[in-house]
């Protein structure tokens, strides 16, 4: 069984590599590998996703237009500033009501507010959480990850949404970067520019938000740097300012592309029958719940034009 595992799980990641399906298929391939065969490569999977992830979004940033990042990162910093403060005001008053104990109800809104398994990451240690309110936080923001990458598509499609109005949803409702930028890629090129620069700008806030953690709670933990966003943003200079490099930057856009998809097969197959059982009902409905009020007030708000660019 084990062997078999191990074909089957190397055939599907070689799948995904050769651009023949989508990132929302990719990661149902994952999600099903994940709940019916035992994860051959658990630890490393989650290592190999996290690098990639972060390698293919700068790949991504060969195929933006610098005047476009600019443009969605200023439009996009004070919808982020509002949207993440509305998230964690609402997202620690849920934690409250429903009488969620220890630090899994920050870490679930600090991972709604900002960027999903990332902020986990970053503010637990900072928090000195241990191993279970780390699994519970990511296991209900995974599982909540990997149901808007599947249904944001159909319901922009069903609502008419634009390019732009569907990729400044997409970055201030989805939790993960991986998430967001395959939900906008399948959506279109242009969501897939507003969608990637505004996450990465909503990214950032991990920085003062684990900071402000760490001051109040004195701790002296390390706090990790998005360095990669800072590659994405030279990615997007070259792309604009060196089109000698024009056949170089669509190969890394693709590769980037493919990368993503691979990311997101990586993610799908952390999902397992254990991670479901883990959770637990209260912090998985603290996650739907504050996700759902999330999505659908910035869907309201972009659909009135009160958000726009």
């Amino acid at each position: 069984m084990a062997l078999a595992a191990r074909i089957i799980f190397i055939a599907f990641l070689i799948l995904c590599f050769s651009g023949w399906i989508s990132p929302p298929v990719a990661l149902t391939m994952g999600i099903l590998f994940g709940l019916s065969i035992p994860h051959p490569y658990p630890e490393l999977s989650r290592s190999v996703a996290r690098v990639l992830l972060q390698a293919a979004v700068v790949a991504l940033g060969f195929g933006m237009n610098l005047h476009e990042v600019v443009k969605a990162g200023r439009s996009g910093f004070v919808y982020t500033a509002l949207g993440i403060s509305f998230s964690l005001i609402a997202g620690l008053a849920l934690g409250k009501i429903l009488r969620i104990n220890g630090n899994s109800s920050y870490l679930i809104t600090a991972g709604t507010a900002i960027c999903g398994g990332s902020a986990i990451a970053a503010i637990g240690p900072v928090l000195h959480a241990d191993d279970e309110e780390m699994a519970v936080s990511l296991g209900t923001v995974f599982i909540l990850n990997s149901i808007a990458l599947l249904a944001f598509p159909p319901i922009g499609n069903a609502l008419h949404l634009t390019q732009t109005q569907f990729g400044l949803w997409a970055a201030l409702a989805i939790h993960d970067t991986s998430s967001v930028v395959g939900a906008a890629a399948k959506y279109g090129k242009e969501a897939l520019v507003v969608g990637t620069t505004v996450k990465l700008a909503r990214a950032l806030w991990i920085v003062p938000l684990t900071l402000g953690t760490a001051a109040l709670k004195r701790s002296k933990a390390k706090i990790p740097l998005p360095w990669f966003i800072l590659f994405f943003c030279l990615a997007a200079v070259i792309n604009t300012y060196a089109p000698v490099f024009a056949a170089f930057d669509k190969w890394a856009f693709q590769a980037g592309r493919l990368g993503l998809t691979a990311t997101l097969f990586l993610i799908g197959t952390g999902i397992s029958v254990a991670t479901l059982k883990s959770v637990g009902w209260r912090p998985l409905l603290q996650g739907v719940v504050l996700w759902i009020l999330v999505a659908s007030v910035t869907l309201y708000l972009i659909r009135a034009r009160i958000i726009s660019f």
